[in-house]
């Protein structure tokens, strides 16, 4: 019978309560019998063994509700039979018999798990009554805490948001598996782990302890976190206190929600507008511009056969005229490039390969300026699908840029592929230039944005649409000061 059942058998003083004496005194046991055959405990009905192993096999079979069980058996004591009761997955209450008072064996007892203790000689029909109807209470009730926790166990673990439970500092208690893979650290790594090692920024650590403390609560707290393995990952932090019985907080409950697909889908979603306009302009341009320039072009060779070429005032200003008509000519011909869709011609390629070519049409650039490069190839399998020449432009792009945003003679240039979990490849470009500040890395990939006298600001858009063309993304991280680090992923 289970706890919750017996809560029933114990409502109804009609139902039987079936009890368990093992003891190996048989004085001891016919007193026990005539303290159970009182009025009082007329529902109550005792069997007996009088021994460790018979006891053992009798519990194996469940089919009593409590337990007596007696300190002393032999070469073995009540304690362990208690404990091995329990390891075989006995869960009815057992109260423990004792020959005199012992505060250690009664304390041992109640800590592995006894519902009671009685010592022998004090004990008369009401008490031993009382105690068992008593374990039986007790038993139910733990039956049905276990039950809801539980439940609620079941629903912390499954959950597929990451959910956890911190202290005022905001360090770890407690975390479902899906806090495990969201960071990649064990639960019981969480618990020791300083919680600064997991915000990219910890100003915003600080925001969110100090938000915590003052309103009890803060909602969708949106913070870069950071992996173990160093990604990092963009998040919705919720977190509200659980009160105490006087109403101060005593811990804290957490959601935690990667919104980092979310944030890239929506950057992609702005960008591939940013090119359609772009694509737009760039061909409403072609079409109006195109024409009068090249007539504009023609005018201006038949006006150096009819003006005076020895002058070089004429000269000059002809010369002027005739660059800036190329450069007009040339940013028409960018903008069609930079943002017409790609025809690609994806074969499988190993991405090191593809990456150490490109880096063979930057190298002589590199010796010029007495810069060092370090490179770091993946040995895992690299083989992905790409178009060859396409990729090699767009990271060319990249590696130009870092190059000329470096010091001559100081410049270090890091170059690394990977493979990541989700099956894409990567590179890696980090330099120790100046850096980008915040408001111009958001701009980055906007058509017509540069910070190169000279440029005309369409290497990055055409990078990210390549990049798009393959179905896969960039990141940039940068500091000012310190450099810049660029991510190019490919699906394989």
């Amino acid at each position: 019978m289970t706890p919750a059942a017996v809560l029933l058998d114990v409502a109804d003083e009609k139902e039987t309560i079936r009890v368990l004496l093992i003891e190996d005194d048989e004085d001891d046991y016919l007193l026990t019998k005539a303290l159970v055959s009182a009025k009082e405990n007329a529902t109550i009905k005792l069997d007996w063994v009088d021994s460790y192993d018979l006891a053992l096999e009798t519990i194996d079979t469940h089919k009593h509700d409590v337990y007596l069980v007696d300190y002393r058996l032999g070469h073995h004591t009540g304690i362990d039979l208690i404990q091995e009761a329990f390891r075989r997955g006995c869960r009815a209450p057992m109260i423990l018999l004792t020959g005199q008072d012992d505060l250690t064996v009664d304390q041992s007892a109640l800590e592995l798990g006894a519902a009671d203790y009685l010592v022998k000689g004090r004990i008369d029909a009401q008490l031993l009554g009382r105690s068992i109807r008593y374990a039986l209470r007790q038993a139910s009730v733990l039956a049905e805490v276990a039950q809801k926790e539980n439940k609620y166990r079941s629903l912390f673990e499954r959950s597929i948001d990451a959910i956890f439970v911190a202290n005022n500092e905001m360090r770890f208690q407690d975390a479902n598996s899906s806090v495990e893979r969201l960071l990649g650290y064990s639960r019981d790594e969480l618990r020791i782990l300083n919680p600064a090692r997991l915000f990219a920024d910890l100003d915003q650590l600080r925001k969110l302890r100090f938000n915590v403390r003052e309103h009890g609560q803060i909602k969708d707290f949106e913070t870069n976190l950071i992996h173990r393995s160093g990604r990092k990952r963009i998040c919705l932090i919720s977190v509200w206190a659980v009160d105490d019985p006087a109403g101060r907080p005593e811990w804290y409950q957490g959601i935690v929600r990667d919104i980092t697909e979310q944030k890239k889908a929506q950057q992609d979603l702005i960008l591939a507008e940013k090119l359609t306009m772009t694509g737009k302009i760039a061909r409403s341009i072609a079409h109006e511009v195109r024409n009068p320039l090249t007539n504009l072009s023609l005018a201006l060779e038949q006006l150096k056969d009819e003006l005076d070429t020895d002058n070089e005032y004429i000269t000059m200003f002809t010369d002027i005229i005739g660059r800036n008509v190329d450069r007009i000519g040339q940013l028409i011909t960018e903008m069609l490039n930079s943002s017409k869709p790609r025809d690609l011609d994806r074969k499988k390629q190993d991405f090191n390969l593809v990456v150490k070519e490109t880096l063979q049409l930057v190298s002589d650039r590199i010796k010029l300026k007495r810069m060092r490069l370090e490179t770091s190839f993946v040995t895992d399998d690299c083989n992905a699908l790409i178009d060859r020449d396409q990729v090699k432009t767009a990271l060319l792009n990249i590696l130009v840029n870092a190059v000329e945003a470096m010091q001559e003679g100081k410049g270090i240039l890091v170059v690394k592929t990977n493979c990541t979990d989700d099956k894409r490849v990567f590179v890696e470009v980090t330099d120790n230039g100046g850096g980008i500040n915040e408001t111009d890395r958001q701009r980055l990939f906007d058509p017509f944005f540069t910070g190169k006298s000279g440029g005309m600001g369409l290497g990055l858009t055409a990078t990210q649409n390549i990049i798009n063309s393959h179905k896969g993304s960039i990141e940039v991280e940068s500091q000012l000061g310190l450099g810049t680090t660029f991510r190019l992923y490919f699906p394989k």
